[in-house]
């Protein structure tokens, strides 16, 4: 149980630092989104995890806070990539 659950943070943890590398020598913005957007869901998994881990509902919050805005943020990203403004 305890190995599975090291196996589980490993794997995130990883999976963070390879977006983290992308983020940082992505050839093009877009691609540069998309890791930002990934590391925002990898984030929202992890205090899923540690929300089931510890049983306490303060990391859910904080998880559902992130996700809402890493939404809000991928979409104004988007925006601005596009060449639009706010309002369009």
């Amino acid at each position: 149980m305890i190995m599975t659950i090291f196996v589980y943070i490993y794997i995130l943890l990883l999976a963070c630092f390879l977006c983290l590398y992308r983020i940082g020598r992505g050839p093009t913005a877009p691609d540069r989104t998309v890791a930002i957007d990934i590391l925002g869901i990898l984030v929202v998994g992890f205090c899923g995890f540690l929300s089931v881990l510890t049983g306490r509902d303060f990391y859910m919050n904080v998880a559902i806070s992130w996700a809402l805005l890493s939404f809000i943020g991928t979409l104004a990203l988007a925006k601005y990539l596009e060449g639009k403004g706010f309002d369009e």
